[in-house]
């Protein structure tokens, strides 16, 4: 039996944990090398780093949710108004469900009984696929992508304080260099996960998030000369 394995259907997941994941770690690198480089207190790097997490988390689930639950409500609108539709036109619903099937090629006799078979077994299931391009594998699930984007940011952002916490001296090369190697491998992970070439999605995720720590590293420095510690 021949068995098709396809990335698709982890669309919805990966981009939400992929997203929540690489912000976690970068953002809470970020703060911690930024308040580390301004000659801050290891004290308060950590307390800066936990509250950079907390925050980051919610703030994650939130917008997500919020977005997705967009994009739920657009497809729940559009399948109601199909509803609609099939149960006071059916007859036109099938035409233009026949003429979907001619556009991709299909002969009218062919797409007319492709169109009616479907419609008998389930109506709104092929017009939601074939229509309004709604599958099951990629619908709006705003709960699961909330609470991908919580837990993958808490993740990521657990990295830099955990060795920001170990690391009495030295803490900023220790954190950036372990920062840089976990997006290196974030990078790798989520290039495989949705099928593309490990090396480049590594080299995407490292850059910018090197360009990003420097800036803050920059801005921390700046800082911590134009206001000395007393």
């Amino acid at each position: 039996m021949h068995v098709e394995r396809h990335r698709i259907n982890r669309v919805g997941w990966l981009r939400a944990s992929v997203l929540g994941a690489n912000d976690g770690l970068l953002s809470t690198a970020s703060l911690v090398l930024g308040v580390a480089a301004a000659h801050g207190t290891h004290k308060a790097i950590l307390i800066s780093g936990v509250a950079g997490l907390v925050a980051g988390a919610m703030s994650m689930a939130a917008g997500e949710y919020v977005s997705v639950s967009s994009q739920a409500d657009s497809e729940a609108s559009d399948l109601e108004r199909e509803r609609r539709e099939l149960s006071t036109d059916p007859v036109g619903e099938l035409a233009e469900l026949t003429q979907i099937y001619v556009t991709r090629g299909l002969s009218p006799d062919l797409a007319g009984q492709v169109a009616t078979q479907l419609m008998t077994h389930d109506a709104l299931g092929a017009h939601a696929r074939d229509e309004l391009g709604i599958a099951d594998g990629s619908i709006a699930r705003p709960v699961q992508a909330a609470l991908a984007s919580a837990a993958s940011f808490a993740a990521g952002a657990s990295v830099p304080l955990i060795v920001g916490g170990l690391a009495t001296s030295h803490l900023i090369p220790f954190v950036l260099v372990t920062s840089l190697l976990c997006l290196v491998a974030l990078g790798s992970l989520a290039a495989r996960a949705g099928g593309a070439g490990a090396l480049k999605g590594s080299l995407r995720v490292t850059f910018w998030g090197a360009l990003a720590m420097a800036v803050t590293l920059g801005v921390g420095s700046l800082v911590g000369e134009a206001s000395p510690v007393r």
